[in-house]
């Protein structure tokens, strides 16, 4: 049986055992990708230029490594897909280990791959992206504010702030992961 994967920047049909995935891997035993359900970027350009500024206002202060570990645990929490390959790739371009990134989902059992100020970042980043289980415990913050400046720290969580945006912009519009290349949002 032949399956038909639709290439996302055509949106033409394809042969999928002679399709290549976002890897650049062969599809064949991969399922197609989903259609997103909208652009906002195209329908709200001034909210993705808003954030998009945001964004980059909440990274000016912090140090780039921290920021790519809170974005992809905050994707990890939200289920984020296309924001876990967006920041994965980045962080990988910056240097990031791959065993870091794989160990963040699983932090707790794996703190000494982690500094502690990188601990107390991912801790807060927990405690503001899941606001459901209750409010950011006073000894996570206190923790934050051990390990970071109140400037720093303030531009911390800006960056778990506006992650956390991105992720449900994201999930809402279903955004296909897996096409990123690093630094081009």
């Amino acid at each position: 049986m032949t399956t038909t994967h639709t290439d996302a920047s055509t949106g033409t049909g394809a042969d999928a055992s002679a399709a290549t995935g976002p890897s650049g891997g062969r599809t064949a035993a991969h399922l197609p990708e989903h259609t997103p359900r909208i652009s906002l970027p195209e329908l709200a350009p001034e909210v993705h230029r808003a954030l998009a500024r945001a964004d980059a206002a909440a990274r000016k202060g912090l140090d780039p490594v921290i920021g790519e570990l809170v974005k992809i645990r905050a994707s990890q929490i939200n289920r984020c897909a296309f924001c876990l390959d967006m920041h994965t790739k980045d962080a990988l371009a910056m240097g990031e280990s791959l065993e870091r990134i794989i160990q963040l989902s699983a932090w707790e059992e794996s703190k000494h791959y982690y500094t502690a100020k990188e601990i107390a970042a991912i801790e807060l980043t927990e405690a503001i992206t899941v606001l459901t289980d209750g409010f950011v415990p006073d000894e996570v913050y206190a923790k934050a504010a051990d390990h970071f400046p109140a400037e720093e720290l303030a531009h911390l969580i800006a960056a778990i702030t506006v992650i956390n945006a991105w992720n449900r912009l994201s999930v809402a519009s279903r955004n296909v992961p897996g096409h990123y290349v690093p630094g081009k949002h």
